[in-house]
């Protein structure tokens, strides 16, 4: 696996402000934005030049070099496979808006900004990716807002599963821009001082950037290859309750059927799961309504659970991505990241986060992301 978020770039820098519980949120320094004073984001603290420099890729927008800084240690980890029928699929909200808004202010300034057009579709990006991968087999797009990383990890699952591939890179990235944050400044979701998943104060969301992949592979592949693998994909699903274009119903049912047939697919029962990383964004509805969706599935057994999006900001479509290195380091690491930032329990619900770093023998971790237009998916990765 592989990750680049405002915690830092590599699984190493991740894990080490994970365990120091560290937060990668802090004023806005780059993104171009009229609310800079206003805000705190996940922002990864390096300019884009930087980003071309440290990839060898100059001209590409962010959200394709935060991918490929991702994917190439994923891959690096994973060790070479020859043979192997590999596909690439790449998840992402933002796409080229990065460069999109460039383009914008040159045209209204009577200036031209070269390959607009063409470098602003989502698929463009996982192409750029897909050619530093030298992954040609398979190769798609997903974008199903912020479930979208946890879609292609499902998606690489049900195409190795079936026989179409013997290895597949899954993930997703999205770089911040003034586009996604005008538009959930619009909604009234984001939160002006560090986001409290969970807690009864919580006003929204704090929006973020980043980058992760995972290097699936079949079993036989597996054996063959012989490496040591860190986890097993035991239990996927995505689901719809149709309710709202953006809020979650307030028993959380798209996220109830999700969860069920996670655990369906894995085989297991609700007694098994120990840790949950869950969606957690800090708005006032998804938080209560995942916390009932979760009341509802295990009952008054709910797993310990916490939200890892006061370290990273809310980085849309990388968001599962992102949460799946986090609960595969939870299942090798034994260790349960804390929802920072919490002080008071909500009033609607009888549960409540983690809220320190917990160490507790882990065997099984659930992973919820949910989206925009009730598209909520839920993972289950499992100890080998």
């Amino acid at each position: 696996m592989g990750i680049v978020s405002s915690l830092g770039i590599g699984v190493a820098e991740n894990l080490d402000r994970l365990r120091n519980c560290k937060t990668g949120i802090s004023p806005i320094t780059f993104l171009p934005t009229t609310h800079k004073n206003e805000f705190v984001a996940g922002e990864l603290k390096l300019p884009t030049s930087e980003l071309e420099a440290l990839c060898g890729k100059p001209g590409l927008n962010r959200t394709v070099l935060l991918s490929i800084l991702a994917a190439r240690e994923a891959l690096k980890q994973a060790g070479t496979s020859a043979g192997a029928r590999t596909g690439l699929i790449s998840s992402t909200t933002v796409g080229g808006m990065t460069n999109s808004e460039m383009h914008y202010k040159a045209f209204m300034e009577g200036k031209k900004y070269p390959d607009f057009i063409e470098e602003h579709f989502s698929g463009k990006g996982t192409d750029h990716l897909a050619d530093d991968l030298q992954i040609s087999d398979f190769v798609t797009t997903l974008s199903t807002a912020c479930s979208s990383a946890a879609n292609a990890v499902m998606l690489g699952a049900r195409l190795i599963k079936n026989g179409t591939l013997d290895r597949c890179v899954v993930g997703g990235s999205d770089a911040l821009s003034v586009f996604t944050f005008n538009g959930f400044n619009t909604l009234m979701i984001l939160d002006n001082a560090w986001c409290r998943p969970f807690d009864a104060t919580r006003k929204g969301l704090n929006l973020g950037e980043g980058a992760a992949y995972l290097v699936l592979e079949s079993e036989a592949l597996h054996k063959k290859n012989g490496n040591r693998s860190l986890a097993t994909l035991a239990g996927y699903s995505n689901a719809n309750d149709a309710f709202h274009q953006t809020a979650s119903s307030a028993e959380g049912m798209g996220a109830q059927l999700a969860m069920r047939k996670a655990l369906q697919v894995a085989g297991l029962q609700t007694t098994q799961i120990d840790y949950i990383n869950a969606h957690g964004t800090g708005t006032p509805n998804n938080d209560s309504s995942e916390a009932m969706a979760m009341q509802g599935v295990f009952g008054a057994d709910v797993p310990l659970f916490s939200s890892t999006k006061a370290y990273t900001g809310h980085t849309l479509a990388a968001a599962a991505s992102i949460e799946a290195v986090f609960s595969i380091l939870s299942l090798n690491y034994d260790l349960m990241f804390p929802s920072l930032n919490h002080s008071s329990p909500m009033e609607d619900v009888v549960i409540k986060p983690v809220t320190t770093l917990t160490e507790k023998k882990l065997t099984h971790v659930m992973s919820n992301s949910f989206g925009f237009g009730g598209n909520f998916s839920s993972l289950i990765f499992s100890r080998n």
